[in-house]
């Protein structure tokens, strides 16, 4: 049998209900037709023979007034009445006119008998036309109320059939586009066991197919590659729990993914209360993971595993696919070994510089017994040579100090006196420890105060101290006869210190690592530092809850500052 195209039962229904419109039209327009009809021979026939009939009475009324009229009337009016006799009876009835017509005309007397006798017999064809029309009407009401009622059983016929295609054909339509959109929706949803199953023998059929086919070839796919990815889950798995750090990964909505077997003895968790749960939740029951979570500086921790005290540096890795996060991975690297030798560095530092100091103490006092002339008068360049020892104990005095000051720094044991003072208190005494010097350079330091500036909630022994370095830098890198500006700002919560030189400059890609210890900017340091002057600065004003920073521009000089909380 030859497979019926969706387009072609689409047309065929159209014209299904095109043809029931035309049966429906076609009856109604056939009766119609038909009852009009019989009207019409009702009319022509019937009531002609009546209104001759009339006539023929009528002209009987004026053969005494003029006889030849009346006659003319009546015979006119006799012949279309015999050439019009169409009912049983009207025949002997329309002879009996005749028979009085010619007897009138003949005579040309109209007796009383002869017109009773005519009118007799016009009224005879009057009646028997007039049965004749309730008759024939009737009969056209029987055949209106039979073509009434054929039509309403054929109208009431195509009705149903109309309901029923108008009910079903959308649906025999609609119906298979449904299944399919839900069965499209299941693949999206990877299930890939989703089929549609039409009975049509047409295009729907064949959708039907190609999509079981393709669900078919996706359901393959998924299962051929679902051993690999498992093979290859444990394998990763397995990788990550053979690294040498802790290791937690994270989606990217924050639920665990995985924790490899370090991870979990630090947290003390079971894997299986951790993976698949939300890191917040988790972390509610364990105040290493909430660490883990909300930490952001790249301070060590400390963390006791097994007893054994350690120290852990958290690094986090983003992980972006497509340019959109997918989830992170954080890593707590062990640097417990790294801080030990730290800690011996700081104590070695610590004491090399103790054992420095007093010999350099006791040369700066022979080399200032040299200069008095009680002992004896130096000549030009013995003064020289002294003179330059000086400036290099000096230097090596300043450096054995920051020494000490870094492994202060370094050992986390920075005594603090934070209290109330004055920024003109530090001001001033920054100023006459680095007047000589700066008076040597013939540089020239303007100092700029608010009115009223509120007292700095600081130790003012430290704070000096971070100023006097950056005063001496300034100093160290402007030119002679050069100014800075020391400058002091205030809001309500804190104060800014800001120093300004007209030296060189900084490049932009060494402001990161200024603050480094022992770094030197390269082509602008004289070499004289040690490179731990700002790390110890900054060390210092950290501590103290402020912040210190750095503006520069190469051959646009620099601005160093920091701020610190009012009192």
């Amino acid at each position: 049998m030859k497979r019926l195209r969706l387009k072609t039962k689409i047309t065929l229904g159209v014209l299904f209900l095109f043809a029931m419109l035309m049966v429906v039209s076609v009856l109604g327009f056939y009766y119609l037709n038909m009852m009009s009809k019989n009207t019409k021979e009702i009319l022509k026939d019937n009531y002609e023979s009546i209104e001759y009939a009339k006539n023929i009475t009528q002209s009987l009324d004026l053969f005494d007034n003029n006889a030849q009229q009346s006659l003319s009337i009546y015979q006119k009016n006799l012949s279309q009445q015999e050439e019009n006799v169409t009912e049983p009876g009207e025949v002997q009835a329309t002879g009996q006119l005749r028979a009085g017509f010619d007897s009138l005309k003949a005579h040309l007397i109209l007796t009383p008998e002869l017109e009773n006798n005519i009118k007799q017999n016009a009224f005879r064809v009057i009646d028997l036309n007039m049965a004749a029309i309730t008759a024939k009407n009737d009969a056209a009401k029987k055949a209106s109320d039979k073509a009434l009622m054929y039509i309403a059983i054929i109208g009431g016929v195509c009705f149903l059939l109309g309901i029923s295609f108008v009910y079903n054909f959308p649906g025999y339509i609609a119906d298979p586009i449904q299944a399919l959109t839900e069965g499209i929706k299941g693949i999206s949803e990877k299930n890939y066991e989703q089929r549609l199953h039409f009975s049509n023998n047409d295009e729907f059929g064949e959708l039907a197919t190609a999509f079981n086919t393709m669900a078919q070839k996706l359901d393959e796919y998924e299962h051929s590659n679902l051993a690999r990815i498992v093979f290859e889950k444990k394998r990763v798995e397995a990788v990550i729990s053979s690294l040498k750090d802790a290791t937690i990964g994270l989606d990217e909505k924050g639920i665990m993914l995985f924790a490899n077997t370090l991870a979990v003895e630090m947290l003390n968790i079971a894997e299986k209360d951790m993976v698949g749960k939300p890191a917040t939740q988790v972390a509610q029951h364990n105040d290493l993971l909430q660490t883990l979570i909300n930490k952001q500086d790249n301070a060590p921790l400390k963390i006791v595993v097994n007893n054994k005290e350690g120290f852990y540096m958290k690094e986090t890795a983003n992980i972006v696919h497509d340019q959109q996060h997918i989830g992170t991975v954080i890593i707590l690297r062990n640097i417990t070994t790294f801080k030990e030798q730290d800690l011996a560095k700081t104590h070695f530092i610590a004491t090399i510089s103790h054992e420095l100091k007093t010999p350099l103490a006791a040369s700066d006092f022979s080399l200032k017994l040299l200069e008095d002339k009680r002992v004896g008068e130096l000549n030009t360049e013995q003064s020289e040579l002294v003179d330059s020892l000086k400036q290099d104990n000096k230097r090596m005095i300043r450096i054995v100090s920051e020494l000490l000051d870094f492994s202060q720094v370094e050992s986390g044991k920075i005594q603090l006196q934070i209290q109330p003072v004055q920024a003109s208190d530090i001001i001033h005494y920054a100023m006459n420890t680095v007047q000589k010097e700066a008076e040597n350079k013939n540089i020239s330091i303007q100092t700029s105060l608010p009115p009223n500036p509120p007292a700095l909630q600081a130790d003012a022994e430290k704070t000096a101290w971070v100023l006097v370095n950056l005063l001496t830098n300034a100093i160290r890198y402007s030119a002679a006869g050069k100014s800075i500006q020391l400058n002091v700002a205030a809001n309500e919560h804190q104060l800014t210190f800001s120093v300004v030189d007209h030296g060189k400059g900084i490049d932009p890609s060494f402001k990161e690592k200024i603050f480094e210890r022992f770094f030197q900017v390269p082509g602008v340091s004289d070499g004289k530092g040690s490179g731990l002057g700002l790390a110890i600065a900054k060390e210092f004003i950290e501590a103290q809850g402020g912040s210190i920073g750095v503006q520069s521009d190469i051959g646009m000089g620099s601005t160093f500052y920091f701020s610190l909380p009012v009192a």
